[in-house]
This record gives C-alpha cells, structure tokens and sequence, in this order.
C-alpha cells in the first residue's frame, strides 16, 4: 500500500488501524494518520464505556454521551479528509495529544 492509501484505511475501524498498521508504508504522513486514528479509537472506546455507565444512571446522561459521540464523528470525518487530501492536520480537540506517541512507528 502506498502512503496514501495506508492513510485512508487506517481511519476504517480498529481492522482497518490494524491491517494499515502492519502492512502499510511508514512514511511520515501515514504514521502522523496512524496516530490520530489511534486516538480517535481510544476516544471511542473511553466514549462506549462512558455511555454504558451512565445509560444505566440515567437516560439524559446517556443522551449526552451520545452526542459526544456524534461530535466524535465529525473528527473521523475531518481525520479522514484529511488523510485524502494528504495533509498532516491534528483532529480537533483530541489529535494533539496522540501526535506524540513513538510506539506507533
């Protein structure tokens, strides 16, 4: 896989983040992409948790959660574009703190 692509499909789901991860190039752009879908995997699952503990609390709380998640699903858009367009651009909110992370080479 070229790094373009290797971008792209590591925005496609934990499969996706895996099967870019071990059979994709990694170069400096697919790398920084690899990066910010981590952390909008991790945001995901802290997001899932958050919402199952809370649903059970009560259901506003949980209505919230689930607008979070929508919110989370406009930054795997913008990550996205972002991988299509080949621009190395943080997700807002969340994508500073996963630009650090060196396990993911």
């Amino acid at each position: 896989m070229n790094s373009k692509v290797t971008s792209i499909v590591s925005y496609f789901s934990l499969i996706g983040w895996l099967i870019a991860f071990f059979a994709g190039t990694k170069d400096e752009k697919s790398v920084y992409h690899l990066r910010q879908s981590f952390g909008l995997i991790v945001a995901n699952f802290v997001l899932v948790v958050l919402y199952r503990i809370l649903a059970r609390v009560s259901e506003s709380l949980g209505f919230v959660v689930g607008l979070l998640a929508l919110v989370l699903f406009v930054f795997w858009i913008i990550g996205l574009i972002n991988a299509i367009n080949q621009n190395q651009k943080p997700i807002p909110l969340i994508g500073k703190y996963f630009e650090g992370i060196t396990s993911i080479k």
